[in-house]
């Protein structure tokens, strides 16, 4: 690892670490869409470390604001995970995708985030309210 070597450098490294940071956070914000991944023992096991990397990696390509992803334990449906559950602000409907993993979960920031299309064929359940 290379040295500091100005007040610049240093805060350029510390504006990439917030940035990365606030994904992380879930606020209180009502406007602000949570993504859940089930990682418990059993989405671990199914890939659920590598399918969070997958996401957060595809926020920051795309640079999507305003959305938290966090870890979860387990939803109930072990035969299903990796499960990604997309809590929508304003009370709208929570979508379940099942068997996410790293291309899927990149599709899931490209289509239902970015775009706001869902991915039926993917579709585990949806529907109750945050």
């Amino acid at each position: 690892m290379s040295k500091i070597k100005s007040l610049d450098e240093l805060r350029k490294i510390r504006e990439k670490v917030s940035d990365n940071t606030e994904v992380r956070i879930t606020g209180e914000s009502a406007d602000r869409t949570i993504i859940a991944v089930g990682m418990a023992t059993c989405g671990i096991a199914a890939g659920a470390r590598e399918t969070m990397s997958a996401l957060l990696s595809e926020i920051e390509a795309k640079n999507v604001k305003n959305i938290s992803v966090i870890a979860t334990g387990c939803l109930g449906y072990c035969y299903a995970e990796p499960l990604v559950e997309i809590r929508p602000p304003h009370d709208a409907p929570i979508v379940r995708y099942a068997n996410v993993g790293a291309e899927l979960a990149k599709e899931i920031i490209d289509k239902h985030i970015c775009e706001g299309t869902f991915i039926e064929d993917a579709i585990f359940n949806r529907g109750g309210s945050n």
